[in-house]
C-alpha cells in the first residue's frame, strides 16, 4: 500500500481535523463562530480556509506544481495577512497538516514502512511553507503601501483645508 492511497482513503478525516486545528489558531469566540457557521456568505473566512485546504491537500497528493497550489495558498494567506497574524502564525497552519497526517496514519505508516514516502510528502509540505512566506510578505507589503497612500491622501486633504497648498501656475 502506498501513502497516497492511505491519504485518499482518509481524506475527509484528515481535512476535518486540519480545519479544526487551523480554527484553534483563532481566538475562542472567532473559532466557535467559524466552526458553527457553514454558510459561505455568512462565514467567508471559514469557507476560504475549507476550500483552500482541500485544494492544497489534493494538490499535494497529485504533486501539482506551484501554479496549481499557489491560488489556494494565496487565498488563505491573504486572509491571515489581513487579520494581523504574525508571519509564523499566518503560515503555521501548513505544519499542522504534518501533525494531522501522523496522528491519522501513524499505525499504517509504521506497519507498511512508508517512511520514505512520508519524507517526500514532508518535503513538499515544507515547499508550501516557503511559497506561503513569499505570499504573506507580498500581501503585507501591499497593505503597507495602501496604508501609506491613505496617510498621504489624508495629509494632503488636511493641508488643502488649512489653505497651505497652492497650485503652481505655469
Amino acid at each position: 500500500m502506498e501513502l497516497k492511497d492511505l491519504l485518499r482513503e482518509k481524506r475527509a478525516v484528515i481535512l476535518k481535523r486540519w480545519f479544526d486545528l487551523i480554527l484553534e489558531t483563532y481566538p475562542s469566540e472567532t473559532s466557535s463562530f467559524l466552526k458553527k457557521q457553514k454558510n459561505q456568505f455568512s462565514n467567508p473566512v471559514g469557507h476560504t480556509i475549507s476550500e483552500g485546504i482541500e485544494g492544497l491537500f489534493d494538490g499535494l497528493l497529485e504533486e501539482s506544481g506551484t501554479d496549481g497550489i499557489s491560488p489556494f495558498l494565496d487565498n488563505i494567506i491573504r486572509v491571515r495577512a489581513i487579520q494581523e497574524f504574525t508571519p509564523s502564525e499566518a503560515i503555521g497552519f501548513i505544519f499542522l497538516l504534518k501533525k494531522v497526517i501522523r496522528e491519522s496514519l501513524q499505525r499504517e505508516i509504521r506497519d507498511h514502512r512508508l517512511y520514505d514516502e512520508l519524507e517526500g510528502l514532508d518535503s513538499r509540505i515544507d515547499d508550501l511553507v516557503r511559497i506561503s512566506f513569499d505570499i504573506y510578505m507580498q500581501c503585507r507589503e501591499r497593505l503597507y503601501e495602501l496604508k501609506a497612500d491613505e496617510v498621504r491622501r489624508m495629509t494632503f486633504r488636511l493641508l488643502q483645508r488649512a489653505n497651505l497648498v497652492r497650485e503652481i501656475q505655469d
